[in-house]
């Protein structure tokens, strides 16, 4: 029996018929069409089963069309100008015709058995090779006609031409991660002499994923084939890659990954069937009329695949073949350096790997200078560029940079005694290996075990990942929150990494071109981590803290300017409501600065821009940008261990009494300083408790205007934060965002 089916969307009361070229089918007569069915559970997919004997014409296939039956009077063609078509042949089984989506008429059809028939395996000759493919959807055939794709008809033609028996083992969505987690039950009892290792970016999740998982997928897909490479050689076969494929989905930044792969594994010293030369429209989607949908090339597309295979690569005979096996499994290390000292450098061509052996009681230092060794290492070794990172993470220099030249450019210092094994990176990439939290091109972070973090930086500069970095933040809450530092060097500035439920709590630093390891150390309760809060009177500490890297989101007075001290207090006290009260904000045009009525102190010279035409828009951006910075003032009161209130400008003491006792209050017994930086006798505050007085001027103004004068302040607030005790490894870091009950 025939099934024919396909998609359609309708109205109650319509329906799909089919017409066509057979008497059963009304000669094209509309009136005669035969009526698909569907239900509740199937809709929108319309099917009907007829006999093939039934659609026999003189011209051995059938022609026909799907009619969309709107009334009696009113029936609509799927298309003027042609007709689905599909050969009528004996069928054992159930036949499923799949037509898609109605109104779309392919120029091939799809057809498969519904319950599947065993394939005929073909024998394998004397002199024969076995070999397996293993892949996904595509190369199982879907959308040629019953099934027989490039893989069947590759089949056919190794087994006529040469004798080789070819086996399929190809699953629906099958990406590298499967494989290599079914490797060892669809090829090892096989005991193959060739794997064809058929798989495609589609699969990996590339064109649903956001654009900054991309470069992500794309590692992780290389990574994975590498894998699947060298598990068929161990497993005693030679590998074959089918090349990469179009999609219907792909964008020009998908295009652009797919090239990119494409041209690295042309590059991997083992053969890739260059389909993309042939299917691809040059913009990442199927040629037009080889494709089934938007995943799958049909019959058409599938015959073009097989003719872009050089058949001749299956031309080798048993001898060659176990002498091109002999050569793989007796690949060892290949000396690149040695001196007459103790001094070794080695190389394993298969993995990539380098191995330095220091066995004299010196450290030596491996620098771009030392042209000797460099020399040898670009001529033999024949290094990946990118980062090399060390199978141990103690004691050892965690990784090196290798340049495009294929020399090391890092300065490196081998502790005597020590032999350390250096692999490329793309080994962390592979699904095994390590979860991949994020992955932009640039800066990665990789879970290695519950409490072990890998950050890379492939870049050429230093790079800040903070709380503020949305993805970043929350690709973090896949790790177990606590406090993670940097296994060599845990007092470092910036090398204090706090995960809360939420994700990244602190800002570390990366260093360039570099691998550093961040392990677990403790719980975050047991770090008592000091929330910094500027109380006016200008900009000056968020612009100095700024200079630090110490800054975080802004908070209420961060970008006011607030003359007096008494006001401060006051909106604190009432929990800042009428802050950005409209009703108590006047704009002055000619001083571009809005004024407060209530509190005359308070005044904001940042928040009407050149095209606010009215105060509206004005008046609902500070609401939002006030509310969010008022609702991590309570947030950091409410999880800092402790706090420390920072105000420049001169105050007088019943204002700082005043504003003491109202912190005292809100702070409810938890530990906090308040800090006044001004240019006043010290005595005038002398003796009031939580009260730090430091005599210095910190001019905004100037600090914009000159450069080196915002260094020279920034580098004393740095060393009165020292002195304090506050610095990144203790730092609260307030979250961008956080909801007015936190």
């Amino acid at each position: 029996m025939y099934r024919f089916q396909v998609r359609a969307n309708t109205q109650p009361g319509e329906f799909i018929a089919i017409v066509g070229s057979a008497p059963i089918l009304g000669m094209w007569s509309p009136q005669q069409a035969l009526p698909l069915s569907t239900n509740a559970d199937r809709y929108p997919l319309w099917s009907i089963e007829l006999d093939p004997s039934q659609l026999i014409t003189a011209e051995g296939r059938l022609e026909y069309q799907y009619l969309h039956v709107k009334a009696e009077t009113k029936i609509e063609w799927e298309s003027k100008a042609k007709n689905r078509a599909v050969p009528i042949e004996p069928t054992p089984e159930m036949l499923v015709i799949d037509n898609g989506y109605w109104g779309t008429i392919e120029p091939y059809c799809y057809g498969y058995y519904e319950q599947g028939i065993a394939p005929i395996v073909l024998p394998q000759a004397p002199q024969g090779l076995k070999i397996v493919i293993v892949g996904s959807s595509v190369a199982a055939g879907c959308s040629a006609w019953k099934l027989r794709g490039w893989s069947w008809l590759l089949q056919q033609e190794l087994h006529r031409r040469f004798g080789h028996q070819v086996l399929v083992h190809a699953k629906l969505g099958a990406n590298v991660t499967n494989i290599i987690d079914w490797f060892g039950d669809l090829v090892t009892p096989h005991r193959p002499d060739i794997v064809i290792i058929a798989l495609s970016l589609g699969n990996e999740g590339l064109v649903h994923a956001p654009s900054h998982e991309y470069k992500a997928i794309q590692r992780r897909f290389e990574s994975g084939l590498q894998k699947l490479i060298d598990m068929t050689r161990s497993a005693g076969a030679l590998p074959m890659l089918g090349g990469l494929y179009p999609n219907g989905h792909y964008n020009k930044d998908h295009y652009n990954i797919l090239l990119e792969t494409h041209h690295r594994m042309m590059c991997w010293e083992v053969p890739v069937f260059n389909w993309l030369n042939v299917l691809d429209n040059e913009q990442g989607r199927w040629k037009t009329g080889i494709s089934f949908d938007h995943a799958h090339p049909n019959t058409e597309g599938h015959r073009l695949m097989f003719t872009a295979i050089p058949l001749d690569l299956f031309a080798i005979d048993r001898q060659q073949l176990e002498q091109q096996k002999r050569a793989i499994a007796s690949t060892q290390e290949v000396t690149v350096f040695s001196d007459d000292q103790g001094f070794h450098l080695l190389v394993n061509p298969k993995t990539k790997s380098l191995r330095i052996i220091n066995a004299t009681r010196h450290p030596y230092i491996i620098s771009p200078s030392w042209t000797e060794l460099q020399e040898q290492i670009k001529t033999k070794a024949n290094l990946l560029p990118g980062i090399y990172t060390s199978k141990q993470q103690q004691n050892y220099p965690l990784s090196f940079f290798v340049k495009g030249d294929r020399t090391i450019e890092t300065v490196l210092e081998i502790p005597a005694g020590s032999d350390i094994e250096y692999q490329a990176t793309f080994h962390l990439f592979s699904p095994k290996a390590c979860q991949i939290l994020f992955y932009d091109g640039q800066i990665g972070l990789l879970k290695e075990n519950e409490h072990s973090l890998r950050v890379l930086n492939e870049t050429d500069h230093e790079y800040n990942i903070h709380p503020m970095w949305k993805e970043v933040r929350s690709a973090l809450k896949s790790m177990p929150p606590g406090v993670y530092t940097d296994t060599l060097q845990p007092e470092a500035p910036f090398r204090t990494m706090m995960i809360g439920k939420d994700g990244l709590e602190s800002r570390i630093k990366a260093q360039p071109k570099s691998s550093m390891i961040f392990a677990y150390r403790s719980e975050l309760s047991a770090l008592s981590r000091v929330g910094i809060i500027p109380l006016g009177d200008r900009c000056a500490v968020r612009m100095l803290l700024y200079k630090l890297e110490l800054d975080g989101p802004a908070y209420p007075f961060d970008l006011t300017r607030t003359t007096l001290l008494s006001d401060v207090a006051d909106i604190i006290e009432n929990r800042f409501y009428d802050m950005w009260n409209p009703d108590y904000l006047r704009y002055n045009f000619h001083e571009r600065r809005m004024y407060h009525t209530k509190w005359t102190g308070l005044s904001f010279a940042h928040e009407v821009e050149d095209n606010d035409a009215n105060m509206y828009p004005v008046f609902e951006r500070m609401k939002m940008r006030y509310t969010s910075r008022s609702e991590r003032f309570w947030y950091t009161l409410s999880h800092a261990n402790e706090l420390l209130f920072i105000r420049t400008g001169v105050a007088d003491r019943a204002s700082v009494i005043d504003i003491v006792e109202k912190l005292e209050r809100l702070c409810n017994n938890k530990p906090f300083r308040f800090m006044l930086i001004s240019l006043q006798d010290g005595r005038d505050v002398a003796d009031i408790p939580h009260v730090l007085h430091y005599c210095f001027d910190f001019n905004p103004d100037r600090m914009y205007n000159d450069e080196a004068y915002w260094m020279e302040c920034a580098k004393t607030m740095g060393s009165i934060l020292e002195s304090l005790g506050v610095s990144s490894r203790n730092l609260f870091w307030c979250p961008p965002k956080v909801s007015a009950e936190a």
